[in-house]
């Protein structure tokens, strides 16, 4: 026994000293010799602190990966508070010794930050870093007062309140109410002045909030008595939803009521759901302009999504805005003039803003270029020339305002004509949908049928509502959508997907069908007649650990025999031999009258429960595959498409070809489209695809007559099911009948 412990301790002392060489070999490498600390201030309780941190890292990474030098980055979350804003540059210079801080998106924070870093240059002779303001509004005297002191991001500020004023003067509104609220930069309001100043305006009236101290009924019933219309609103985004939604419970949002926001509030319109911009239905606003539709932003959006998703899981939306884009563009600045080379930079001033309508669940937009006007795009190296204009009339169609200020007598008219008497409507039925099943057209006039028109139709007659059908004969649906919008139509019972994009132009009704879209791919046959197919019961890394484990009784089994029996002893190569056989030789067998030791015995009993579970798996697994029928998937998922470069399908005229590009990545030329059920199964046969995307409903009509041949694989992609749509101008009172009856149904 004495033996035995002697040999176990022998052998753990081992394998211990092994472990410990690997480890520090895997330790050994070139040392960093030279490394650049870089401290972030930000308030990572904020929206614009969380976007601007996860760009600053995948800026970092980026920087560490193509220089030679090694940039580490020493986080610090301010919480919003002065003391933690202190206390976080103090560290970073004091103990890090930092050559550069970004961070501080107010005006507040950047001053107490620069405060700091001056008090520390008057107490030491060491050299201060240099630190990188992420505020887009600070006092002109910040960067003479304080030589280390850099704004980052251009000043948005001015051209704000410029496009501000160029847009009331197009639309004709020359009283304007300004509220604002007061724990932002007040300078906001002599910006605002100036510009009024330069075109005529007059500000008529000016109301402070301060959070918490204030009611907004009657502030808004002071305003609604002065008989005022037009409002700037420059507010946190909180502040600006209670505003407008109070405004709209008062009729304050109503015909001739004009509510224009800056972009303190229009630059977290992507951080928010489509509830609260459906809330803001009517608000035009001001908002920060950057590019988006380069290949660089595209790849940067999806690693930032990624990290944000990962970062951020309580966060519901994922996409990049204006503070992600400074954050990651302030880490780029800071590699090309390096710490030390800050001298006499000023940032850019920007002059390009986009001016927003929130409709429905989202907000069309174009675009004010300081100097040159409105247009409906921004002149760039993609886009080419654009053509400017001063008045809003000219954009007016690419914008697609219909706001109350400026369609006031277009909805009387509108009103007018309305009689107590239910009028017919007009619906529109695209008789280009790709499965009959659900639309069909027939020769004859009014000779439509399909699960979704006698779906509509049902709805109709519990409406009590008269309409007449229109055939619709182009493949294109969002050309269909535009239609509605422009009151060509007055509805549409199609197989149209609800998808954010078409919720900014009509009004869909509650999903009559079920939602999401899949992948259809080829499937093949299964394992059967493969050479290794004794192998697939079990995973590679099984296969390895029943070794490493069977191995591992051997060895024990001779080392606590070897002194019993001298058959195990030897040479050290017949000794390896030995252990082996005993491993492999108990694996099927029980030798317990042969040992000497009850240790053994027991080592042996127990390994060979272990082999019987794992004998009776192996054999039901592989009968399994020797007998089922097996088919599986030739692709299994989306990445696979993507690193192989395949090819993929569509339906002519959906959404999906943009989602495949946009959401999924696919490349413009690895799509195609087709208009018929049978090119579709033709395109798989013939490999001129490799997999197709439908929409839920038509993959299951899809496989109901190809289910031999193909299955569906992979995730199910999140987009709405197929909906009706209503033009919102038409009657007002519509749109809810129609939700509430598909809900009903």
């Amino acid at each position: 026994m004495r033996k035995f412990y002697r040999c176990l301790i022998l052998y753990l002392v081992a394998i211990s000293s092994f472990v410990t060489l690997v480890t520090e070999g895997l330790n050994i490498g070139p040392q960093v010799e030279h490394e650049t600390g870089i401290g972030v201030i930000l308030d990572q309780t904020s929206r614009p602190g969380k976007e601007a941190k996860v760009a600053i890292e995948l800026a970092i990474k980026e920087l560490n990966i193509k220089t030679s030098k090694h940039w580490v980055l020493y986080l610090q979350n301010s919480q919003n508070k002065p003391v933690h804003v202190a206390t976080a540059a103090k560290e970073l210079i004091d103990e890090h010794k930092v050559k550069a801080i970004l961070g501080a998106h107010t005006w507040q924070e950047a001053s107490t930050i620069a405060e700091v870093m001056s008090d520390n240059e008057s107490n030491h002779d060491n050299i201060l870093p240099v630190f990188l303001s992420l505020a887009s509004l600070l006092p002109q005297q910040a960067t003479d007062q304080w030589p280390f002191f850099i704004q980052a991001v251009p000043t948005q500020s001015v051209v704000v309140m410029n496009a501000i004023s160029a847009l009331l003067q197009s639309l004709d509104a020359r009283q304007v109410t300004l509220i604002y609220e007061t724990s932002l930069s007040a300078s906001v309001i002599s910006q605002l002045y100036q510009a009024f100043r330069k075109t005529g305006f007059d500000v008529t009236h000016v109301l402070p909030l301060t959070p918490g101290s204030f009611s907004l009924d009657e502030e808004l019933e002071a305003l609604k008595k002065q008989k005022l219309k037009v409002f700037v609103v420059h507010t946190s985004l909180d502040l600006a939803v209670s505003l407008f939604q109070t405004a709209k419970k008062m009729g304050m949002t109503q015909v001739g009521y004009l509510w224009i926001a800056t972009n303190e509030i229009t630059d977290l319109f992507h951080s928010i759901d489509s509830t609260m911009i459906s809330s803001l239905k009517g608000m035009i606003g001001v908002k920060s302009y950057f590019i988006e539709n380069t290949k660089e932003f595209m790849h940067f959006r999806k690693r930032f999504r990624r990290k944000f998703r990962f970062d951020y899981p309580e966060e519901e939306q994922d996409e990049p805005g204006i503070f992600a884009v400074q954050g990651y563009n302030t880490v780029k600045l800071l590699e090309k003039h390096l710490p030390e080379n800050f001298h006499n930079w000023k940032p850019i001033p920007a002059n390009v803003v986009e001016i927003v309508n929130v409709i429905g669940k989202g907000y069309d937009s174009v675009y004010w270029t300081d100097g040159s006007g409105f247009s409906e795009t921004v002149e760039d190296h993609k886009n080419g020339g654009t053509t400017y204009t001063h008045s809003m009339d000219n954009v007016g169609q690419a914008l697609r305002l219909l706001h109350p200020w400026i369609t006031a007598d277009r909805r009387r008219s509108n009103l007018e004509n309305t009689s107590q008497k239910q009028q017919m409507i007009r619906v529109a039925v695209p008789c280009k949908s790709l499965y009959k099943e659900f639309v069909t057209c027939g020769p004859a006039e009014n000779d439509f049928d399909g699960f979704v028109v006698k779906v509509f139709d049902d709805m109709m007659k519990k409406m009590n509502q008269t309409y007449y059908q229109v055939p619709y004969n182009h493949p294109n649906y969002d050309d269909l959508i535009q239609d509605l919008y422009l009151e060509k139509y007055d509805a549409i019972a199609g197989d149209l997907t609800i998808i954010e994009d078409r919720l900014k132009l009509a009004n869909f009704t509650q999903p009559y069908t079920e939602s999401g879209m899949e992948m259809i791919v080829p499937v093949r046959s299964g394992l059967s007649n493969q050479t290794w197919l004794f192998l697939k019961p079990f995973t590679p890394e099984m296969w390895w650990l029943i070794v490493v484990i069977t191995t591992y009784n051997g060895f024990v089994i001779w080392l606590i025999e070897r002194s019993h029996d001298t058959r195990l002893q030897g040479t050290f190569i017949t000794q390896i031999g030995i252990i082996l056989w005993l491993a492999f030789t108990y694996l099927f067998t029980l030798r317990v009258d042969k040992m000497h030791s009850n240790l053994s015995r027991m080592s042996v009993v127990a390994w060979l429960f272990v082999s019987l579970i794992i004998i009776q798996s192996y054999t039901a697994s592989l009968a399994s595959m020797l007998t089922a029928l097996r088919r599986e998937p030739t692709i299994t998922s989306v990445e696979m498409l993507r690193n192989t470069s395949a090819t993929v399908g569509y339906c002519n005229g959906s959404f999906i070809n943009d989602y495949l590009k946009t959401v999924l990545g696919f490349e413009d030329i690895k799509i195609r489209n087709y208009s018929s059920i049978e090119r579709y199964a033709e395109a798989l046969n013939n490999k001129e695809i490799v997999a197709i995307f439908l929409e839920v409903p038509v993959a299951k009509v899809f496989l109901s007559q190809y289910c031999k041949s193909f299955m569906r694989t992979g995730e199910t992609f999140k987009v709405g099911g197929f909906g009706f749509l209503l033009n919102p101008w038409y009657n007002p009172f519509i749109p809810a009948r129609l939700y509430q009856t598909t809900l009903d149904r």
